[in-house]
């Protein structure tokens, strides 16, 4: 049913479909219908089975049992080409873009046009730069694509889709890695692709987005449909109780007890050229302090700077012991760890099993000339156990856990080499409401326990609902800090647009 309540034929469906894996059945008698003109949601836990739904609508997987019907007719797209030339086009989580070249070349990869023999390189610049115009995207079409930043990417993964035409556009997680004003772009797009008979499949875990452009909502859990209905009147609420089948009214543990006044960390005038500046701050025993801020506001940079990851210059002490500049190994050593944002890229080894991401990177605790195997499996026991990580078999690859599982996974793999510093780096992006209730759950105990965490997050209710101070980055600097009630939405945000705090002077 589309926003203008006349009830359109499916253009893509599933019936009574199933997908096993091996003896493992990961769906179980789906029916889905996306409609012209409409936005259907499909939202569920990860592992929910969400990811293998898109996959069999795109032409990536074949159902193992039942069918896909296009325009109410079965068709058994070959691959995902196949699905593409006849109208569905799926854009992904996982950027599906060749790094070295162009923004342009990304675009038309495939389908290039020509003048002649050569290459018609104007037509298709001029062609991208309408596509980037229409998702006010100020990327030149020239710039390669390495050089991007993650939202830029996902901007051309878009535009990429957009310029194939698509009746029927399935898009995994589109606002993950967006700013507010980059998702406010995109889901106006949305808006104008549903006017213009566009059957539009969207996948997120921010509910909001999802009760802000949907029509239609499906809900999986564990490879079933448990709720299927029309958006209006469904509460974010509703469908969070219906994703992880409890109610979700705690979903932010209480604040530990406030941190001690020993300071573990003490950050000096850090300076990353080019992307922080001057930038200074301390960590206590027992807190938990987020860094907020807008994308580009150089809180990554700093953290990677502040262990090592990155060239900067500064002084870095934890307790009275000075780090050495650009010694990863050292922070390491002194009990300072990093997770990275991009757990995929540079966190986990995703064609390697759990048990050798897990013991990486405290590996010299199972050697003794050889790898203790016996030892690493007792520990990736510990860890499925203690941060509940959900795989088919001991033995699969990093890669094919659910994008929760991966952030636990990585949460174990660091927390093995003992840390008394952690510093989690957008800890829920892409993660499901249930899981990101158990990561809250796991910093809440890191801080009990009497460790320091730094949160560097995106989200605003996390920032709020975990950290006993805020330190809110602006253009490369420190803005400003909150504490305790000062906490709240405006107060960061100001700060955050280089504002200063209510009153003050920028």
């Amino acid at each position: 049913m589309g926003r203008t309540g006349v009830t359109a034929p499916p253009a893509l469906a599933l019936r009574r479909v199933s997908r096993r894996f091996g003896p493992i059945e990961v769906l179980h008698e789906v029916d889905l219908a996306l409609r012209p003109g409409s936005v259907h949601a499909l939202i569920g836990e990860n592992g929910a089975g969400k990811s293998t739904t898109m996959k069999i609508l795109g032409g990536y997987l074949e159902p193992s049992e039942g069918e896909v019907l296009l325009q109410g007719a079965s068709a058994a797209f070959a691959s995902s080409e196949a699905a593409e030339a006849a109208g569905v086009v799926m854009i992904h989580q996982e950027f599906n873009l060749a790094e070295q070249l162009t923004v342009e070349e990304n675009v038309f990869l495939g389908r290039e046009l020509r003048r002649g023999p050569f290459l018609d390189h104007r037509t298709m610049q001029a062609r991208t730069a309408e596509l980037l115009v229409r998702l006010d995207c100020r990327i030149d079409p020239r710039s390669r694509v390495s050089d991007l930043s993650v939202s830029d990417k996902q901007m051309v993964e878009i535009a990429k889709a957009l310029a194939r035409e698509a009746r029927v556009l399935i898009m995994d997680e589109p606002t993950a890695v967006l700013t507010r004003r980059e998702t406010g772009v995109l889901l106006e797009l949305i808006d104008r692709l549903r006017a213009e008979g566009a059957a539009i499949l969207f996948t997120s875990h921010k509910l909001d987005e999802v009760a802000r452009i949907a029509d239609e909502v499906t809900v999986l859990r564990d490879g079933e449909v448990v709720l299927a209905q029309e958006a209006a009147g469904l509460t974010e609420d509703r469908m969070a109780v219906a994703m992880v089948g409890r109610e979700m009214s705690d979903l932010f543990p209480p604040k530990p007890a406030a941190p001690s006044t020993e300071t573990v960390l003490d950050v000096r005038g850090m300076t990353v050229p080019g992307r922080v500046r001057d930038a200074s701050f301390v960590l206590r025993r027992g807190e938990v302090l987020a860094f907020a801020g807008l994308v580009g506001s150089g809180r990554t940079e700093l953290m990677e700077g502040v262990v090592g990851l990155r060239e900067a210059t500064g002084a870095v002490f934890v307790g009275e012991r000075r780090l050495p500049r650009g010694d990863f190994g050292a922070a390491l050593d002194a009990g300072l760890v990093y997770l990275t944002e991009d757990r995929k890229q540079r966190g986990l080894l995703l064609d390697k099993p759990l048990r050798e991401n897990l013991t990486l990177l405290a590996l010299h605790r199972f050697t003794r000339g050889l790898i203790d195997k016996r030892a690493e499996d007792r520990a990736l026991d510990e860890a499925i156990r203690d941060f509940d990580i959900r795989a088919a078999t001991r033995d699969m690859a990093a890669g094919h856990l659910s994008g929760g599982n991966q952030q636990k996974l990585l949460l174990a793999k660091t927390m093995l080499a003992e840390p008394d510093i952690v510093i989690i780096d957008e800890p829920t992006r892409g993660i499901d409401i249930g899981t990101k209730q158990q990561i809250y759950g796991i910093i809440h105990s890191l801080a009990s326990a009497g460790r320091a965490v730094i949160v560097v997050s995106s989200e605003m209710q996390e920032v709020i609902g975990l950290a006993h101070r805020v330190i809110v980055m602006a253009a490369g600097r420190v803005a400003g800090e909150l504490e305790g009630r000062d906490i709240h939405e405006e107060a960061i945000v100001r700060l955050a647009m280089g504002l200063g705090r209510s009153g003050e002077a920028a």
